[in-house]
């Protein structure tokens, strides 16, 4: 396992890797307990991140290996399914996974994403509208969702 700082548009990125998958990001500096060195992954994350940033790019095309519970990572893959500049509710996640009552579930394991732009946890905002928690807080939630062409004007924090 290696990582990586790298510096986009709004603020420093951390990505990790294995030998095979993108494994973490991390919104600022942050350590992790392996060589801090780059790898052709996570040079390619940052390329890709720093296309999505300008506008390039829709989609990623990254192999990914997110740590978590059954849930998390049923959770995480629905995410991965919200199509670019759109958004959906929390609820509507729970319901897609076929547990309509499960939204604070859902909003937890949200929390817990270990691989957020790539997994676009930010394309989920409260069933009120409202932009609600993000790990690298809401001006950055909300600047992602500026950048994939969503108005934020009438989100309230």
């Amino acid at each position: 396992m290696n990582y990586f700082v790298y510096q986009m548009p709004y603020g420093r990125l951390t990505i990790a890797a294995d030998e095979a998958a993108i494994t973490n990001i991390e919104f600022g500096e942050v350590p992790f307990d392996c060589p801090r060195r780059p790898s052709a992954l996570t040079n390619r994350a940052a390329n890709q991140l720093q296309e999505y940033f300008a506008g390039k790019r829709t989609s990623f095309d990254l192999p990914l290996n997110p740590k978590g519970t059954p849930f998390q990572l049923a959770v995480w893959e629905q995410l991965r399914a919200i199509p670019y500049g759109t958004t959906v509710s929390y609820g509507d996640v729970a319901r897609s996974l076929g547990k309509p009552k499960a939204f604070r579930a859902v909003g937890m394991a949200n929390n817990s994403n270990p691989i957020p732009i790539l997994i676009p946890c930010h394309r989920v905002i409260g069933a009120n509208g409202r932009l609600v928690g993000y790990g690298g807080g809401l001006k950055i939630k909300r600047i992602l969702l500026e950048v994939e062409g969503i108005s934020t004007k009438d989100i309230k924090d």
